[in-house]
């Protein structure tokens, strides 16, 4: 029986190494491809250590190499304005961010706590557009946000997502059903309003799931692409993902700069790994407060 025990836990480790290495691997070839030398990297496809190892991409990525530099190691001879589009999509996610945490936290108290007639069938008829693709969507804000004259500005691309998602307001409705009653009871014999009751008692109980939606709409708004291609092509406003695909059509020489193309990929996804390892334990401790009410 130990023995079996034994070995069933090596199983488990083994399968578990190897699904961790599948998972990993991708992040890997991206590191060893940004290490390489573009036109080295034909002639060593199938080698696991980068190929005539250079620094050369994340020079080219950051603009510290010329373009003579550039095309000698087969690189792009385009350039990447890394730090603006950086900035446009901090701007860009962080502003989604804010607005729609603080309107989806606000819709969802109305949900959940308050009583007024027809809560429930207005709530149904609000969720029911979980299932409705966003390409369908896609079209009309387009035209609304061209309407309002709002095409290649930071309002333009975030106006869609800035107020709410039904996603965000289903995702905090359900944790404030699960408040206890007497608190809020509490602070209506104190003199509290809906307002100061929403303000002080119940957002300050929902740090764990408000830290969670907010991290969650980081992620998915500065993974974006096809909206702020949309809507955001000029280059005062253009966000990393953007920036990235125009990069990667930059090729004089007939193939990408792939060594390049994976230096600047792991530029972009560096903040959200970063903001994932830091705050990513409080995602997990907080799924549970999704359950159906």
């Amino acid at each position: 029986m130990m023995a079996s025990i034994r070995w069933g836990r090596v199983a488990g480790w083994a399968v578990l190494v190897v699904v961790m290495a599948v998972t990993l691997f991708p992040f890997y070839w991206m590191l060893r491809t940004s290490f390489s030398s573009t036109r080295a990297l034909a002639g060593g496809a199938a080698d696991l250590l980068p190929v005539d190892f250079t620094l050369g991409a994340y020079r080219r990525v950051l603009g510290l190499s010329s373009t003579a530099e550039a095309v000698a190691e087969g690189g792009s001879s385009g350039t990447v304005s890394f730090w603006l589009y950086l900035r446009n999509s901090i701007v860009v996610s962080t502003t989604i961010t804010l607005g729609q945490v603080f309107f989806s936290s606000m819709a969802a108290y109305a949900f959940a706590r308050l009583r007024w007639p027809g809560r429930n069938a207005v709530f149904t008829v609000f969720v029911t557009a979980l299932m409705v693709p966003p390409i369908f969507t896609t079209l009309p804000n387009f035209v609304l946000v061209k309407e309002l004259g709002l095409l290649n500005t930071y309002l333009g691309i975030v106006l869609p997502q800035l107020l709410m998602t039904p996603f965000a307001v289903f995702f905090l409705r359900q944790f404030f059903l699960g408040i206890n009653g007497s608190v809020e009871e509490a602070a209506r014999i104190d003199g509290a309003g809906h307002v100061r009751t929403y303000f002080r008692i119940i957002l300050p109980m929902s740090r764990g799931p408000i830290a969670t939606l907010a991290i969650l709409t980081y992620i998915t708004s500065w993974n974006d692409y096809f909206w702020p291609l949309l809507v955001g092509k000029a280059e005062n406003v253009r966000v990393l993902t953007v920036a990235l695909g125009i990069f990667r059509s930059q090729t004089p020489q007939g193939s990408p700069d792939w060594a390049g193309l994976m230096a600047a990929t792991l530029f972009a996804a560096l903040p959200i790994m970063v903001l994932f390892a830091v705050l990513g334990r409080r995602v997990i401790d907080s799924i549970g407060y999704t359950g159906v009410k």
